[in-house]
Parts: C-alpha cells; structure tokens; sequence
C-alpha cells in the first residue's frame, strides 16, 4: 500500500502581515502578497488551488477566484526570526528556532581570523575604505552576505576550480563555530577566479563589505551551495528522524540545498514546471516516504518586484497540481504551504513577515479547519505522526484533526 506525504512550498507566497510585524519587521504590517499580486491582476485564476482553499485561506474572494466549501485549510505564522527561506524550512521540518544576532562581520574579522589560524589556515586580511574581510587559503573569502538582510548572514565564496568545494566548507564549518548569525553561506563555481571575486566587492551603508554573490560569476557552471544555520540540530529534523526510521525522504528544490537529508535523495531545481515534475515521479516511485518540494521562482518574482512574474509562476504551478492529485492515493496527505511573504509591490526587494496558507488534501475528508497554527513547525510534527516516528523538536501535530 502507497503511503507518501507531500508537501509543496510556494517560497514566499504570504497571506498578509504577521501579528507582530510592526514590532518584529517594521514596515511589513503592510504586506500582503497575494494581496499584491490580485490588485495588480483582478483577472489572475488559480483553478486547483481555489478547490484546495487558497481563498478560504486568505480571507476573501477574488474577482475569478471563490471560497471552496469543501477545502480544508489553515494559515501558519512564523516562528523563526524575520522572514527566512532557510530558516523557514528548518521551522517547517521541525527546528525550533533561536533568535539569531544581526552583526556586521566587521565585528567578527579577528575572531574569525584567529580561529581559522588555529585551525592551520593560512589567513589574510582584505581592507577596502576602512572596512576589512578574510581570505584563507589564497582562493576562499568570508565577509558579509549582501543579499539577505544585513548583518544576518555571513557569505563564504571560492572559486572552486582553485579551491575544491569541501575544502571551502572546512573552512566555513570552522567560521560557523565562532559566529552567531543566521547563517553562513557556502558557495561557489566553476570557471571563474579570485579576480573575479575581487570585481564583485561591494560595500553597503559604510559598514558592510562581502562579495555580490550574482556578480562573483559562481552562479555560471559548476555551482554548489550549502548553509550552515545557527542552531539548526538534523537529528530532531523530521527528514533524519523518518530516514533513520527506515522511512524514504526526498526532497526537490531549493529546500534541497538548506536542509540536511543525508540518507534521503536531495534533487536541487530551479524552474517550477521541472520541480513538479521531479514531485510527480517521486511520487510514481515512492511506496512510503516523505516529499517535500520548494518552488523558488514564486519568491524571486517577489524579489524581481514583479506581481505579473509571480502572477505567471503561479499558474504553471497551478496548471502541474492535477497530475500530482491524480497520482495520490487514498492514504496520501498532501500539503501546500509557504515558508513567508514576498510582497512585490511593497516596495523594497526583501521577504516580508507574513502569514502563510495551508492547504490540505487527505483521504476524503472535506471542511477541516486547521485555525491559525503557531509555527510553520507544525507540519513537521504531522509528517512524523503521520508515520508513527518520534516527534521532531517543534510543533504539534494537526493529524488529529483529520481522524474520524
């Protein structure tokens, strides 16, 4: 008997402002992306995903787009500080979250520095108008991430025909020990040099230095990426529990990259029809086993500031969920979900703190009402009471609501 549970995650697709979004994320209180995307586009039709609850979810009814009586649906805050792709996934599969510090690796050059010495790296300091960053190893610098929010992530970037990528992250494993940020991001490419590197420097308000990660040319060939987030334990993470269970994990998209599934299948993908393609023969080849699948185009249309190019990816999502409720099976448990909001027309390029859907589709129960749920962490814990495995370290299950 085929028993999967998949969840789908549209990266970014908020349902309007979180609570405590004043206080938290000023300026957010104001978000709403699918809000946004309606205003701009009263025409925008999204057949699978109204039947499954989108506009129950969000509250209203669009112009083409009603409530569907027989949806079962919730909406989750966010747990986790501000509003984070990888912090939202780790949330999602379990993680409880600590408060990051927001500190500009400045203050962090000669902890950093020090400690890479210790280790046996050889260790240079890069200064450009006052500000300096680390490089170790002649081909590997540690500065600042300039492209989440400031101070919360610290980048670590080589050229990877110079510096295999393992050797790049014994070094940013090293940096994780002594830094409390959100994240450090370790990434490169093939094809490119430090010179390259060097031409993607780029200071932001006088006191942040780091390497522009879409101008550095590792994106060209040859990529690879991981993150190394603060506090983030695999082992109470719903994919380490269920693989260490004997349990299939999959997991497809950018979630693929930032979270840990040693004993699963890891399929990294970009463009959405393909990551709901890689969902649907996941699906065909899985007897018992979690999916879980990251749709990122939806929230680089929010960070393009583009509501039309949202609007687009959304339908092709949209037009691919047919072929993924026709393959389940009567024990399937299907969720669709985000990790946070991307409000295109809010006004700045950034994740916005937002509310986000859960949609549910399990055996033939219609009109569940999953209520405000706390943490994104809720799912997870569901995933592991679905398969009768430990509970992840966060969040309680909504599985009860679904027994008769």
């Amino acid at each position: 008997m085929k028993r999967r549970f998949i969840v789908i995650v549209l990266d970014g697709f908020g349902m309007g402002a979180q609570k405590d979004a004043a206080v938290k994320r000023p300026g957010d209180e104001r978000a709403c992306t699918i809000g946004s995307i309606l205003k701009d586009h009263p025409d925008m039709k999204l057949p699978n995903l109204e039947a499954l609850g989108l506009m129950n979810a969000y509250g209203k009814e669009s112009e083409m787009m009603k409530f569907a009586p027989e949806a079962n649906f919730g909406k989750s805050e966010l747990t986790h500080f501000g509003a984070d792709t990888f912090m939202g996934h780790q949330e999602i599969m379990g993680t409880k979250p600590k408060d990051p510090e927001m500190t500009p690796f400045q203050q962090k050059v000669d902890i950093v520095a020090k400690h890479l010495k210790e280790a046996g790296h050889k260790v240079d300091i890069v200064e450009r108008q006052g500000l300096r960053y680390v490089v170790c190893d002649d081909y590997c610098t540690v500065a600042d991430n300039l492209e989440a929010d400031l101070g919360m992530c610290y980048n670590v970037t080589a050229p990877l025909d110079f510096l295999p990528f393992d050797k790049e992250l014994e070094i940013a494993r090293k940096v994780r020990e002594v830094v409390t940020v959100g994240r450090v991001v370790v990434f490169g490419g093939t094809g490119n040099t430090m010179d390259d590197l060097y031409a993607a420097e780029e200071i932001r308000e006088g006191k942040y230095i780091g390497i522009a990660s879409a101008k550095s040319k590792s994106y060209d060939q040859g990529y690879q990426c991981l993150h190394l987030g603060y506090g983030v334990d695999p082992l109470v993470q719903a994919p380490t529990i269920l693989t260490s269970a004997g349990i299939d994990c999959t997991l497809i998209g950018k979630v693929a990259d930032i979270v840990h599934n040693e004993n699963g299948v890891s399929i990294s993908c970009v463009p959405t029809a393909e990551c709901m393609d890689h969902t649907l023969e996941a699906m065909k080849k899985m007897d018992q086993g979690f999916i879980c699948t990251n749709i990122q185009e939806t929230d680089l249309a929010g960070h393009s500031q583009s509501s039309t190019r949202y609007k687009e990816i959304l339908e092709i999502a949209d037009s691919k969920l047919p072929l993924i409720l026709d393959e389940m099976k009567d024990d399937d448990f299907l969720v669709i979900m985000a990790d946070h909001g991307n409000d295109p027309d809010i006004g700045h390029s950034k994740h916005t703190r937002e509310c986000v859907p859960l949609l549910v589709r399990y055996k033939d129960f219609k009109g569940v009402k999953l209520g405000l749920r706390s943490t994104l962490s809720d799912v997870g814990a569901t995933v592991c009471d679905y398969f009768n495995v430990k509970a992840p370290q966060n969040g309680t299950s909504f599985l009860p609501l679904f027994k008769k």
